[in-house]
């Protein structure tokens, strides 16, 4: 049976079912930066040119830079985490793999269709787990599973980088993703990156084919992960927007019970009821299958927090 596989966004549905239009709808079902990294001029070559190798080597030089990737870890550009983790069942041939019940469905769907028997505990071939996870944000504690294959899904980690665990890298049968919409913001350029030992990164790359990363994604990627100075100030902005965010759901009666500094998770009576609520307002936000009383927010854009407060 294949998992299910919900997901934040949506919004057209929810158009369709409470009215509006996109321009008036705030979107926080998903846990990208609303102030995502400036896109600003990309050479016509970008667009025009098939990527060249030395493209490839300078976003994957930066990367190894920025995330300091050790020196015997192999990196890969994508075009998403997402096209990695659909690749990842194919590293092996189908036996048993160790996922979370409650974490991001993707990976066990993915699993799931090449075949895997998908198990909740110890005792499994590979093992896959959400560094930080989502939607509750808990830490993985890095103890060594004693599987042949773990794979460490960081596509929230970068706002606590020294949360990171890219030194394990180092170890084979380790691979870790990193996704670039999230923390940048710029969930349509298609980028991420899967890191770690070079065997498992090499049987990726096979699956890809020869131009898996467009131009004007190297381009903008390896240009953002130089600019130290526009992470270090969105991490700081991140941080203050979600306790804004806390302070203002708890005053409504909401309890925070976890997340990220780019989504966070809440405890309310009725999950739905508070979802349907904000909808009316044109607010979408995020519940889940498995919980009736968990709701997840992310992060209004500047000019968007007069919304959600007056929603609420």
């Amino acid at each position: 049976m294949t998992a299910s596989r919900d997901h934040g966004g949506g919004l057209d549905a929810a158009i369709e079912r409470f009215g509006g239009n996109r321009d008036n709808w705030l979107d926080l079902s998903t846990g990208i930066n609303p102030v995502p990294y400036p896109v600003q001029d990309i050479p016509a070559g970008a667009w025009t040119a098939l990527p060249d190798a030395d493209a490839v080597s300078a976003l994957e030089q930066a990367a190894r830079v920025f995330w300091k990737v050790p020196e015997n870890a192999a990196i890969l550009a994508a075009p998403g985490a997402s096209a990695l983790i659909a690749r990842n069942p194919a590293i092996r041939r189908p036996g048993s793999v160790q996922i979370a019940q409650i974490t991001y469905n993707e990976h066990a769907a993915a699993f799931q269709e090449a075949g895997w028997q998908v198990l909740p505990g110890p005792q499994a071939e590979v093992r896959v787990v959400v560094h930080p996870n989502n939607p509750d944000g808990q830490m993985w504690d890095g103890r060594d599973p004693g599987t042949k294959l773990t794979v460490i899904d960081e596509s929230f980690c970068d706002v606590c980088p020294e949360a990171s665990l890219i030194a394990r890298t180092a170890v084979p049968g380790t691979l870790i993703l990193k996704s670039f919409g999230k923390f940048w913001g710029l969930a349509g350029l298609r980028l991420g990156f899967a890191i770690g030992d070079p065997s498992v990164i090499d049987k990726l790359a096979a699956g890809l084919g020869p131009w898996p990363v467009s131009g004007p994604a190297l381009t903008l990627g390896a240009k953002a992960l130089k600019d130290t100075a526009w992470s270090d100030a969105t991490r700081a902005r991140l941080a203050t927007d979600s306790a804004r965010l806390d302070a203002l759901m708890t005053g409504v009666g909401a309890s925070a019970v976890g997340g990220t500094t780019l989504f966070r998770l809440y405890e309310v009576d009725d999950a739905a009821a508070w979802q349907a609520r904000l909808a009316n307002c044109h607010i979408w936000s995020r519940i889940f299958p498995y919980s009736k009383t968990w709701l997840r927010l992310g992060l209004p854009a500047p000019d968007r927090w007069a919304q959600l407060e007056e929603a609420l």
